[in-house]
């Protein structure tokens, strides 16, 4: 029953990981990617665009544009997002989205006398800044208002935006557009981002302050498969040298292990003559393979692919 339990135990931490990452939703892949995406130059990006073999980077620089819009305190913004969210009077449950807009203009990051232009209407969850949000009711936002939601509902606006007077990361696959420009921005399955943020606090902000819950779904993960490698390492040893349990009996006479070869001194004759225990550790083996690689995917960021995740539709 050891291995068993062992088993048992692991499936039971991916379980918990997997539940824990989900209540995070898209912005989980976002923090991940940060968090692996290597840092090259915009040089270093021009030449991966020209050599053609797609691959997710991240550059750092500063943020221009030549058709910046400002905002109510005229900041020169590049892109800003808003969403509004609400959830049903008197309750004090999840907050449901509603509606997102996404504003952006045409700009670029800048590293020296290098620039590449930011693909920014394909940003969606991936814009990691500072939020800015306002609470009120649904009636306060007049025309404003949401379809289908009641005038006394509690109704959070999310200000998301982005400067040029701000530094900033960028993480996405470089390339050329038709008229040979840089550019970079979603590929390979994986989201376009932009944070102005320090890598610590970009994860605060993707977390929502549930720093504790994200430590956790990685401790669970990493326990999850390291139970389930002992799990079958012992049983492949039970298997191959007998089981203790056998061994520390308490019986006064020499009792072989079941499925011992009566015609040696007692030693165990390995998977010979148990397909049935065989089969269970090839499947084992299988099952620790498959949860370790969905380890290492969800830890690096999810499968290439040429599926770009589709931006939210303006009002």
């Amino acid at each position: 029953m050891g291995p068993l339990l062992l088993a048992a135990a692991g499936v039971l931490a991916l379980l918990t990981a997997v539940l824990v990452q989900g209540r995070f939703g898209p912005r989980a892949r976002v923090g991940r990617l940060l968090a692996v995406a290597p840092r090259v130059s915009i040089a270093e990006a021009a030449r991966l665009a020209e050599a053609g073999s797609p691959r997710y980077v991240r550059v750092d620089g500063r943020l221009d544009s030549d058709e910046a819009f400002e905002d109510d305190a005229h900041r020169p913004l590049v892109v800003r997002r808003t969403t509004l969210e609400t959830r049903p009077a008197g309750s004090s449950g999840a907050w449901r989205e509603v509606s997102v807009n996404l504003e952006a203009v045409p700009f670029v990051v800048r590293e020296g006398l290098d620039e590449i232009i930011v693909e920014g209407t394909a940003l969606a969850h991936g814009l990691v800044v500072v939020p800015r949000e306002r609470s009120g009711v649904a009636r306060d936002l007049g025309d404003g208002a949401p379809a289908g939601v009641a005038p006394d509902a509690p109704v959070r606006m999310i200000v998301e935006h982005a400067s040029t007077v701000e530094h900033a990361a960028v993480l996405g696959v470089p390339r050329r557009d038709a008229d040979g420009r840089l550019m970079i921005g979603p590929g390979l399955g994986r989201p376009l981002i932009l944070t102005t943020l320090e890598q610590d606090e970009a994860m605060r902000v993707l977390t929502g302050g549930a720093a504790g819950r994200a430590r956790l779904a990685v401790i669970a993960l990493g326990a999850g498969v390291v139970l389930l490698l002992l799990a079958l390492l012992w049983g492949l040893a039970d298997a191959l040298f007998g089981s203790a349990a056998t061994v520390l009996a308490a019986s006064p006479e020499p009792t072989l292990r079941p499925g011992s070869d009566t015609r040696t001194t007692g030693a165990g004759p390995g998977l010979v003559g148990a397909p049935l225990l065989a089969l269970l550790i090839v499947l084992g083996i299988a099952l620790v393979s498959v949860a370790a690689s969905i380890a290492y995917v969800r830890l690096t960021g999810g499968p290439r692919g040429n599926d770009k995740e589709q931006p939210p539709k303006p009002w």
